[in-house]
């Protein structure tokens, strides 16, 4: 009888070790995977894109209201954006100096200078300062699909005297990751698209005899070229006090890349 005991002890404790070591095995293969996973993922510099003397053309469409008050409009243009130089910021980081410039849609005017932004890449984020001075996390790591943060957190959107209150709890989102995009300059095999607000509020359809605001934002970046797309819309119909109408501060655009240079 002791004999069996042992023999019935030794099994047990060589199919424990089996199941330890398996156990073990899956472990170190899903923590090799996700390393493996994370260094497959996309770099912000490849979707960035920043060199000096890059020139990126785009089709504009700008939403403006008209003289009324009562309609938004469209007008459209070329834009150019200018990669004019890199600079240490006041905080010791490289940054870029982008000039934007502006002209009719057959190119027969001059280039007007329109605004001024400036990109500077971080160790793990991409930040954006527009003629504003607002600055927003464009971009940020981890780049994959449903990926979430505060792109406006060092904007002011919490105070009574803040301009930016309608950019108040943003939440922008990865999406479509390293999926292809067409722009007017044709298909981009490898993108990546940032969701940045998609909301109405109240919800529901249009109703001049209610107050609603509608606030949509996406990007879209290509690889090996930066920005191919941007879309941004801002609105807020006041009825009150009368006359109805569309709040100063309402304006839209869309960019869509035509070409590089």
């Amino acid at each position: 009888m002791p004999n069996v005991l042992i023999l019935a002890g030794m099994k047990k404790l060589r199919r424990d070790i089996g199941n330890c070591i398996m156990l073990l095995c899956i472990v170190c293969l899903a923590g090799c995977k996700k390393q493996t996973d994370q260094l497959n993922l996309p770099k912000l510099a490849d979707y960035t894109a920043l060199q000096a003397g890059k020139i990126l053309l785009y089709h504009l469409d700008s939403t403006i209201i008209d003289p009324s008050g009562t309609q938004l409009v469209v007008n459209t243009y070329l834009v150019k954006d200018s990669i004019a130089s890199s600079f240490t910021d006041n905080t010791g980081r490289l940054s870029y100096t982008v000039y934007r410039f502006i002209t009719d849609t057959l190119n027969a005017g001059p280039w007007q200078p329109l605004s001024t932004y400036y990109i500077t890449p971080t160790t793990n984020a991409v930040e954006t300062v527009d003629d504003n001075n607002l600055r927003f996390i464009s971009l940020t790591e981890p780049v994959t699909e449903g990926y979430t943060w505060n792109g406006n957190s060092y904007i002011d959107t919490k105070s009574a005297t803040s301009n930016y209150q309608y950019m108040d709890g943003w939440t922008y989102t990865y999406q479509n990751v390293n999926k292809p995009y067409t722009v007017i300059k044709g298909a981009i095999d490898s993108t990546i698209t940032v969701l940045q607000v998609d909301e109405t509020s109240p919800p529901g359809d249009f109703d001049p005899s209610v107050y609603q605001q509608r606030n949509y934002s996406l990007e879209v970046y290509g690889k090996g070229v930066g920005l191919i797309y941007k879309e941004f819309l801002h609105w807020t119909w006041q009825p009150n006090p009368q006359p109805s109408q569309y709040q100063p501060d309402s304006y839209g655009l869309k960019l869509n890349l035509i070409d590089i240079r």
